[in-house]
């Protein structure tokens, strides 16, 4: 039996052996097409070591070859993809190339439980032990407290020395990213937090340790625990700068020493921007930043005395921050070329924004300015030296703006009386406020420091994102700085030395735009130029409005959005066109806020008042901005202005209707027939103007604003002139007979509509033109019907009873009405005014038919039919006789003889 056994494997073996041959035969077949191929290429062939040495493998242990069939599978699988990147060799080092590591299998749930799970729970529940040992020896009664620290403390050194002996035994100093649990590092937490807890429990149930001498050692234990994380990884990190920072809120006083607080939470934020640098542990800077901003907040009530050591908090932090925190500044990490690191920046700014809490909790206290100034200033120098640090100098600038906004509306709460509920509680001068003398210096440090720096950094970086960080700082600070200081000192009235610096300002800004705009071009150039000469503008416009009164800040904004359209003109940078429509959209915004300007003070002068300064100035500008922004382009900063210059003319003619027609009150519940009258025959005018000028523009906007126009017009038109405030419906006085509000109301109405439909004929649908026709002869033919009403009735139309008489003339009217029309028809040789005809004259038969046969009676009845019948035969000879005469045909010509 043995020997039949025996038998068997030798044969399969020799199988396995022969199949193992012929596959190594077909590999050495496709080498050797590959080295002719590369050889054909030109390069080296590749070595047949590797080769030779599985064949000797294969002939030798076959049994091997059948036990790993797919590995020559493999081989076999890879020889076409070599022979398709044949013609692309790669380089190779030393003759070879060194194969890619193989992925790495990812771990079973029987490996996650038994590498990681089970040791993650064992520290835990070491922790828990030791605990739940003290709980029941407190129960049982079997130690006493000291006893029980004692033992808590000996078993938290149990625990370190454990973690210690396996990291040494383990032979893991540097930790590495291990994809099994670390033993060490969870039994040096362990003990950690062991520690901790019978610090604190000797501190706080027992009373055998003073507030002062628990502080000392729980704070030592945290920083242990961050020395610790250097060997056992970033676990014990975060458990140590948890413990840290949450150790102050574990050790109470009566008599806090703010002092004492700070100093260590200046170690300890050391500490762990210190393990963090070299670790280059981000989430632990992060971690840390954010836990010491929080414990500024607290401390803030203690009002402002203690002004001292929350400064010492800020600047131990900053400085801190700026040496090993941002990176390429002194000890920090290594910087990416001209790129800005968000955790520079923020590091910053998160201490910067806790010098402005300190600022605005002590009532800007002189000495809150001072070390807010130098901070700001600090950022400045940091940020020049290290661009990673760039964003925090917006983050400067914006927070400048708030401590000084904030001093601004303190000594102004009556800039509040509009929020709701009237001024937030606390505003108003207080005797610790700073010097006026001292937000002046620290104003100028800030606006000089900013703009001179923003300037000098351009041309500096290869980035374009950091020279506009840069410009814009130096344009916004100032000019926020400036507005602050007038709205404190000169309470928003006429000042005509802010306006002085305004324009001076304006100056400097516009130096700084020909200046810049003369050098080679680098990264952020054209919108740094673009943002100082918005600078230039914006200063202006102050400058105006400081000097001026009134609604001079929305004539001001809109000159400064025509004079940025015509330095886009001269200076061809795009930012330019989007500034100008960004200011024509703030001015429209300001009208939205009080449409009447400067409220009560309008007036009550017809025309001539501040509506006319309002609305027209800022119309002629944005009119003159749109003709020197097409002259470049037709894109959306130019269709923002044209809308706006649309905008203002419109709502100037309104404003001007509305104050005139009611006495200076333009926020009059109802309007009149006058009123109605008069807005239908200025937005009609206006839509003919419209559609004039676009005819030589092209532009949308004009195309667009010429319907809404008239659409407009023939709704106030349907609704107000027909129904609301139809004189044949209410009891409204109309006037005198011819020179009356009936000839404003309808006839003017009437001959603007048929001037708009023969604008738009040939260059509109004909139905829109024909829409428009129509509705100017309905206006028309109202107009003539309610004059002959005025004739009968007297200024009222809507007293008294039709009569007989009355309804003829009517009739007559109507009826010489459609006879004129086809006159003018013939005599211009218009369609539109013949079917018009028609139309008034079929009107004309339907009321004889309809009405006049039923009310007349007698005489005026026969003449009603009479003078009808006579003059549709007179219009059916004119149509036969000139509009349509048939013309004699021609003689058929003699036919010829023998045809």
């Amino acid at each position: 039996m043995l020997e039949f056994f025996s038998l068997v494997v030798a044969i399969i073996a020799l199988i396995v052996a022969r199949k193992a041959f012929n596959q190594t035969a077909t590999l050495r077949a496709r080498l050797d097409a590959i080295e002719a191929t590369a050889l054909q290429a030109g390069a080296a062939p590749p070595p047949l070591a590797p080769l030779q040495e599985v064949e000797q493998g294969l002939a030798a242990s076959p049994s091997v070859a059948a036990e790993q069939p797919a590995t020559v599978g493999e081989i076999e699988t890879a020889a076409p993809a070599a022979e398709a990147q044949d013609a692309a060799p790669a380089a190779a080092t030393d003759g070879a190339a060194t194969p890619p590591p193989l992925p790495q299998p990812q771990p079973g749930f029987e490996e996650r439980i038994g590498t990681r799970w089970v040791v993650w729970v064992g520290g835990l529940t070491l922790a828990l032990g030791g605990f739940f040992m003290v709980r029941y020896s407190i129960e049982a009664g079997l130690l006493g407290p000291g006893v029980r620290t004692i033992l808590g403390g000996l078993f938290a050194l149990a625990l370190l020395a454990a973690g210690e002996w396996t990291r040494r035994k383990e032979n893991v100093s540097a930790i590495e990213p291990l994809p099994i649990a670390n033993i060490p590092a969870i039994l040096t937490a362990a003990g950690t937090a062991v520690a901790f807890a019978t610090v604190y429990a000797a501190y706080a149930l027992y009373e055998f340790l003073a507030p002062a001498t628990a502080f000392i050692l729980l704070g030592m234990v945290a920083l242990g625990t961050l020395a610790a994380a250097l060997l056992h990884g970033p676990a014990l990190a975060g458990l140590g700068i948890a413990a840290a920072f949450v150790t102050p809120l574990l050790v109470s006083s009566d008599k806090p020493d703010y002092w004492a607080l700070y100093l260590y939470l200046a170690i300890v934020t050391a500490a762990a921007f210190g393990l963090a640098r070299i670790r280059l542990w981000r989430w632990l800077a992060v971690t840390t930043i954010a836990f010491a901003l929080i414990w500024t907040f607290p401390c803030l009530e203690c009002g402002p005395s203690m002004v001292g050591p929350h400064a010492f908090h800020v600047i131990a932090g900053f400085v801190l921050a700026a040496l090993l925190v941002v990176c390429g500044f002194m000890f920090g990490p290594a910087a990416d070329d001209d790129r800005i690191e968000p955790i520079s920046s923020g590091s910053l700014a998160a201490y910067l924004l806790g010098a402005t809490l300190i600022v605005l909790q002590s009532l800007h206290a002189d000495t809150a300015i001072i070390v807010f100034a130098i901070l700001v200033a600090a950022t400045l120098l940091v940020a020049w030296r290290a661009p990673a640090a760039t964003a925090a100098v917006g983050a400067a600038a914006a927070l400048v703006f708030v401590v000084f906004a904030e001093w601004a509306v303190r000594g102004n709460p009556d800039m509040l009386v509009l929020l709701p509920g009237g001024p937030l509680p606390g505003i108003g001068p207080a005797a610790t406020d700073a010097s006026v003398t001292v937000h002046l210096i620290s104003a100028a440090i800030f606006a000089g420091g900013f703009g001179i720096a923003g300037f000098l950094a351009q041309g500096r970086s290869a980035s374009a994102v950091i020279p506009v960080v840069w410009s814009a700082a130096a344009v916004f600070t100032p000019l926020a700085l400036l507005i602050a200081l007038y709205a404190r000192i000169s309470h928003l009235d006429r000042s005509i030395p802010f306006a002085i610096l305004a324009v001076l300002l304006a100056a400097a800004y516009g130096a700084a735009t020909e200046i810049l705009t003369k050098r080679d071009h680098r990264p952020g150039l054209p919108i740094s130029i673009a943002l100082f000469a918005t600078g230039s503008l914006g200063a202006l416009a102050l400058a105006l409005t400081f000097a001026l009164e009134k609604g001079w800040l929305t004539i001001a904004l809109a000159l400064m959005s025509l004079g940025t359209a015509w330095i886009s003109l001269q200076r061809p940078i795009p930012f330019l066109r989007s500034l100008a429509a960004i200011l024509a959209g703030i001015v429209v915004l300001r009208i939205g806020y009080e449409p009447r300007i400067v409220g009560n003070a309008v007036g009550t002068t017809p025309i001539f008042n501040w509506l006319l300064w309002g609305y027209g100035i800022p119309a002629l500008s944005f009119w003159a901005g749109s003709y020197f922004l097409r002259r470049r382009a037709d894109d959306a900063p130019l269709r923002v202005v044209e809308s706006a210059a649309i905008l203002f003319t419109v709502l100037l003619v309104f404003m001007e209707i509305r104050h005139t027609v009611n006495g200076g009150d333009v926020y009059r519940a109802t309007a009149g027939l006058t009123e109605v009258a008069l807005q239908v025959c200025a937005t009609l005018a206006m839509a003919i103007g419209l559609e004039r000028l676009r005819i030589r523009t092209g532009s949308i906007v004009h195309n667009v604003g010429a319907i809404l126009l008239t659409a407009f017009a023939g709704i106030a038109a349907a609704a107000g002139l027909m129904v609301l405030e139809n004189p044949l419906l209410w009891p409204i006085d109309v006037g005198g007979a011819f020179f009356n509000l009936l000839l404003l109301a309808y006839a003017g109405p009437a001959v603007l509509a048929l001037l708009l439909s023969y604008a738009v004929a040939g260059r509109r649908a004909a139905s829109y033109a024909n829409t428009v026709a129509a509705a100017a002869l309905i206006l028309a033919l109202t107009y003539v019907t309610f004059e002959i009403r005025r004739l009968y009735h007297g200024p009222v139309l809507s007293r008294g009873v039709t009569t007989g008489a009355e309804q003829y003339t009517y009739s007559i009217a109507w009826l010489v009405f459609g006879v004129v029309l086809l006159g003018i028809g013939i005599l211009f040789n218009s369609q539109r005014a013949r079917l018009a005809s028609a139309v008034v004259i079929a009107l004309t038969i339907l009321k004889a038919f309809l009405i006049d046969m039923s009310t007349l009676t007698g005489v005026y009845r026969a003449l009603s039919f009479m003078c009808l019948g006579l003059v549709l035969v007179a219009i059916g000879w004119l149509y036969q006789r000139i509009l349509f005469r048939r013309q004699a045909l021609p003689a058929a010509p003699a036919a010829e003889p023998g045809a």
